[in-house]
């Protein structure tokens, strides 16, 4: 039975409003799309992954009318909506329907993250089982590869980590599976919290994983940080991440582009010494430690 799919243009700042404007309508799936030109970002802590522009689509029965969907956005969010298209589209398996392209992924030596419709190519490796899903968060964007080419790398074992801005806890779990003592997944978004904790117990490690929403005082001292969000909020988060870290203590940050470096620096520079260890897509990695 083919299905009606409404799509259309409009601001970050209403892009919240209008997905409960289309679940109100009845719309069986609501996506958020990337219009094109940006890359896809891991989100801020407790922030949805958001472009300047995004294209929202709706996937809704044959029978519904558009029409009505056109006004109420028109009521909502006067002259927010652009380039609004209606689409019949065949029916398939909507759900599953990403695994056409999301293949087994390798990061470093011995990591691997494989969706579920895959066996691993290589049994032997570590191998993270993860399928997109709430939160953002599957190591194909630049940031994320980054970070966990990183952990790959990194003496873990008996270490205590702290994932920051945990998106889907696949950093966290990593570090876990790579052999670190224990880790604290921290997002203050709900879904995220949700997703971490199904993908740790899926994975075998939720005995190690402590998923948490953000400190209200002073956290936890960890051996190891890792912080994938952007870089204001990294700025805006270096008293709380520096001082988490015990003397010694390893850290990494991504999200940060080129020109953002020197800002980042400087906001870690009274706690650590982090310098460019990777780029990818011109996206950095800083890494260093605690004095």
């Amino acid at each position: 039975m083919p299905f009606l799919q409404v799509k259309f243009l409009a601001g970050a700042e209403h892009c919240d409003r209008l997905s409960e404007v289309l679940q109100e309508a009845g719309a069986l799936a609501v996506t958020l799309e990337d219009p094109g030109g940006t890359p896809v970002l891991e989100p801020s802590v407790g922030g949805r992954p958001l472009w300047e522009q995004v294209r929202l689509v709706g996937l809704f029965e044959r029978d519904f009318l558009p029409e009505l969907l056109a006004r109420q956005i028109l009521l909502t969010a006067p002259g927010a909506v652009s380039d609004w298209r209606v689409e019949a589209v065949e029916d398939r398996h909507w759900e599953r329907a990403w695994m056409e392209h999301f293949r087994p992924m390798r990061f470093g030596e011995r990591l691997w993250i494989c969706p579920s419709n895959a066996s691993p190519p290589h049994p032997e490796a570590v191998n993270l089982m993860l399928d997109p899903g709430l939160a953002f968060g599957t190591g194909a964007h630049p940031t994320t590869s980054l970070c966990l080419q990183w952990l790959d790398g990194m003496p873990l074992c008996g270490r205590r980590v702290m994932d920051y801005g945990c998106g889907s806890g696949v950093l966290a779990i990593a570090a876990a599976m790579l052999g670190a003592d224990s880790c604290i997944a921290v997002d203050n978004d709900p879904q995220a919290l949700l997703a971490t904790r199904e993908n740790a117990a899926r994975n075998n490690v939720s005995d190690r994983l402590l998923v948490r929403p953000p400190f209200d005082g002073a956290p936890a001292k960890v051996d190891v940080v890792v912080a994938n969000i952007l870089s204001g909020i990294l700025v805006a988060l270096a008293p709380l991440l520096a001082n988490a870290l015990s003397p010694g203590g390893d850290i990494a940050l991504s999200g940060i582009l080129d020109g953002q470096v020197a800002d980042v620096e400087a906001a870690y520079d009274p706690w650590c010494d982090v310098d460019i260890r990777k780029r990818s897509g011109g996206w950095v990695l800083l890494a260093g430690r605690r004095r």
